[in-house]
This record gives C-alpha cells, structure tokens and sequence, in this order.
C-alpha cells in the first residue's frame, strides 16, 4: 500500500476556498491538487458574475492567497469596495491561478465522482484511517482516472446542488419535474437578460437573496406590463430578509431594509401584506 506521507492533499474545486486551502498548503510545506469540474476556475461564480456581493473586497480576500499573489506583484482592489461576482473571478481567481506556484497544481474539467480508501471496500475496517484516499475523476472527453491523496478538501459548495424546495430536505412533488421541463431556474438568474417579462415568477425562500430576486423582478415588471412576481416564505414575516439597518456588520446589506415603503411596516399586523407577497402551503414554480 502507498505510503500517504508522499502523497499530495486533493482539493476539490477551484473557487475562492478551494485555492485559498491551495495556498495555505504550500505555507504549511505540503502539496496541493486542485480538481475543477469546470473549464475554469471560479465555474461557479462566473454563473452569478451579474451579481454585487454585500461583502466589501476586504471580506473576500484570504491572506495566505493575498500574500502568494502580492509575491508576485499584484496589487489588491480597493478594500472598501463591493465587486460583482465577475470581478471576483477576473481580478482575484484568475491572477491567483496563474501564479506560477499554483497554475501547473490546478486540474480543470476534471470532475471527482468518488472518494474512497485504496485497497478498502464496505466491509473492511482495518486499517483504514492510514490508507490513502483514492479519488476517482472524469475528465472532459469521458476519460476516467483515479488519483492518491494523503488528504481530501471539499470545496465544491452547493451551487450545483441546491437545496430541495420541500421541508426536511425533501422535493415537493412534481419538483423534479418541474426542473426536468425548465420551470425552476437555478439560483440568482440575471432576470434582466430575458425570460422573465411578461410571465408569473414565483421566488422561494426568505434569505437576502431571495428578496433582492424580488427586487430585481419588481423592477422588470415595473417596465413590462404584464410581469407578476410572487414570493413563498415559511416563515410569519420576511423581515429578516431586509437586512439589519444601521446596526448591520455589513452595510450594504443593511441598505436592503429601504428605501420602499412597504418595507417598513409592522409585518406583525393584519393587511399588512403587500399584494405580491403569498405564504402557499406547497410551492410551485409557474411559468
């Protein structure tokens, strides 16, 4: 059996945390590969690069990572700034990428399908915290190849995976469908590109995502006759999605809590709800 003292740490996936783990293992003197199943780094963010994050440059950039890319002359973005999710790719993951202690470490279009342990299956035990992960990639093209690591990092998020639209983490029925046919989008579509004007959406969820979805919508519907947008939360109110004001630690999410009037009521009292707002007891998605 392979000894895993030789062996590299895979990381999987090559956004901001997989190449920030990249870049604290080479601190720590051990070597790292990064498995991407994208045909480039930061493939996730590049889907929601429309999107102005509610965290400032400072926020977004980790310091083992700052310090391999300022080693090689690269000077950070204001820290007070909020980037788009492009900018994030195009000013942060690419030139880190591309340093030269990192670019020939990064594997993309190279999907992990499975983890295991070498010489390990289901009902062997012993033995098996000292052997070394066996990790199985398909690799754009169909080849498929099989690779040691003394240690594994999963980075690759949910992004591609998101959460089912039941409760207890189940779909509702006629979810999957639904998705089969193109009625349910993936998270933070760029509803002003198109698609969405002139159609009922619905948006589910109550996070700050969610209601910034909203907004977005609102704002094609306002210049689309004929556009409604509803939204489906589980909870009383969607007060906790508007932000924490003046108090919250992120300023720019706070902001989400104004200017609309609506917003500032007292959630709590009877009729206060805006007309485009619905609390279903099943949700579906309606074109």
């Amino acid at each position: 059996m392979t000894s895993s003292e030789s062996l590299p740490v895979a990381v999987i996936g090559a956004g901001p945390v997989g190449l920030a783990a990249a870049a604290h293992l080479l601190e720590r003197g051990l070597e790292p590969v990064v498995f991407e199943a994208g045909p480039t780094v930061g493939a996730a963010i590049r889907q929601w690069g429309h999107i102005r994050v509610f965290s400032t440059w400072k926020y977004n950039l980790d310091a083992a990572s700052v310090r391999l890319l300022e080693r090689n002359g690269w000077e950070a973005p204001r820290p007070t700034a909020l980037p788009y999710g492009a900018q994030i790719v195009s000013e942060y993951l690419e030139p880190l990428a591309a340093t030269p202690e990192l670019k020939d470490r990064i594997r993309t279009g190279s999907r992990v399908v499975a983890v295991s342990r070498e010489g390990m299956d289901k009902g062997r035990s012993q033995g098996r915290e000292s052997a070394p992960f066996l990790l199985r990639i398909e690799h754009d093209g169909g080849t498929v190849t099989e690779v040691l690591a003394r240690a594994v990092i999963d980075t690759s998020g949910t992004w591609s995976t998101p959460a089912p639209l039941g409760s207890s983490g189940l779909a509702v029925p006629g979810e999957a469908e639904a998705r089969a046919a193109g009625l349910i989008t993936g998270p933070l579509p760029d509803v002003a590109g198109g698609g969405f004007a002139g159609r009922r959406t619905l948006v589910i969820g109550s996070g700050h995502s969610a209601a910034n979805m909203v907004l977005d919508l609102a704002r094609v519907a306002r210049a689309n006759p004929g556009t409604e947008v509803l939204w489906a939360i589980r909870a009383a109110t969607p007060a906790r999605a508007y932000g924490g004001g003046d108090t919250d630690q992120l300023p720019a999410r706070g902001q989400a809590r104004s200017p609309a009037p609506h917003r500032r009521r007292d959630w709590s009292r009877p009729g206060s709800w805006p007309a485009s707002t619905r609390h279903p007891s099943t949700c579906t998605a309606t074109p």
